[in-house]
């Protein structure tokens, strides 16, 4: 049996006490089920952000999506995962990932790493919160026990077999690694491909883990080439219709995203989608249409 849909929206944008607060009661009022916010510099900081929003909503999870593992010393992650959690009345969801964007460990005077080393750095900074967060001697402690929810995020064989071996949710990127950096979404045969391999690697857990994917572009509309113009130019391989088949894009009236959000459950077994915050009011009647089905 499927499971239901969760909904999560990625907030972004740094705002002053207030307007965070209230931005987190929209997203609330809208019935999001997860409250995220990423981990790159020039947005806002997520763990006192995550606590912010704890204290403006009641109902929705609270996560980090995802953090840069590369940022991060386990130890002291350790201890901003164990307080956050604990300040939050047990809400926190961590996501953790490999980070991708080599001018932010530039600017913050960390090295990058090959793509090896980082995917080695995750590996030990999960075991090393599962060791830590786990001892009844750490302190401080989370709320959430046996521990506090692990979303790994990534595409590669590696990020898939570690998220198979830890994770409670598998979050997709939808994208790859681009020549100069940045990302490069992938068709959805491709992603078809990457979702099959993780299936593989996850086939004798002892429950499925929850799966996850990012959406980049929402757009109900009549008229999805000119929701599309400005994004065609990214990809100048893909015709409007391959773009428009990205698994990635929501475009189109509200029953053809119902559809295709409904597709994705089918086809590739993705029960949480996450939105970015600039397409959080647009997506919100989708999610209502979506409810308990």
């Amino acid at each position: 049996m499927s499971r239901p849909f969760r909904f999560g929206v990625n907030l972004l944008a740094p705002a002053p006490a207030d307007e965070w607060r209230a931005k987190c009661r929209r997203a609330e009022e809208l019935g999001y089920d997860v409250l995220l916010v990423p981990d790159h510099l020039g947005m806002p900081a997520p763990f006192p952000a995550l606590v912010a929003a704890a204290e403006a909503t009641r109902r929705p999870r609270l996560g980090t999506f995802v953090l840069n593992a590369g940022f991060w010393n386990p130890a002291l992650l350790a201890r901003e995962v164990a307080t956050t959690d604990a300040l939050t009345g047990g809400r926190l969801e961590l996501g953790l990932g490999t980070g991708y964007v080599q001018a932010e460990h530039e600017t913050a005077g960390l090295p990058w790493g090959s793509p090896r080393e980082r995917v080695d750095h995750l590996r030990h900074t999960v075991e090393e919160l599962e060791r830590l967060l786990g001892s009844d001697s750490h302190q401080p402690r989370p709320v959430q026990r046996p521990r506090v929810p692990l979303l790994i995020g990534g595409g590669g064989d590696r990020m898939l077999r570690l998220a198979a071996e830890h994770a409670d949710t598998m979050a997709f990127t939808g994208a790859r690694s681009a020549p100069g950096g940045g990302l490069a979404p992938v068709t959805a045969d491709e992603f078809e491909e990457r979702v099959a391999q993780y299936g593989k690697f996850a086939a004798g857990r002892d429950a499925p883990a929850e799966r996850n994917l990012l959406i980049q572009i929402v757009a109900v509309t009549d008229d999805p080439g000119a929701a599309l113009r400005e994004w065609l130019p990214r990809v100048p391989h893909l015709t409007e219709e391959q773009v428009l088949d990205l698994p990635i894009m929501l475009v189109g009236s509200q029953e053809e995203i119902v559809g295709r959000v409904r597709a994705l459950r089918e086809r590739y077994g993705i029960t949480y989608l996450t939105v970015v915050e600039a397409h959080m009011e647009a997506f919100a009647p989708v999610m209502a249409a979506l409810r308990g089905v």
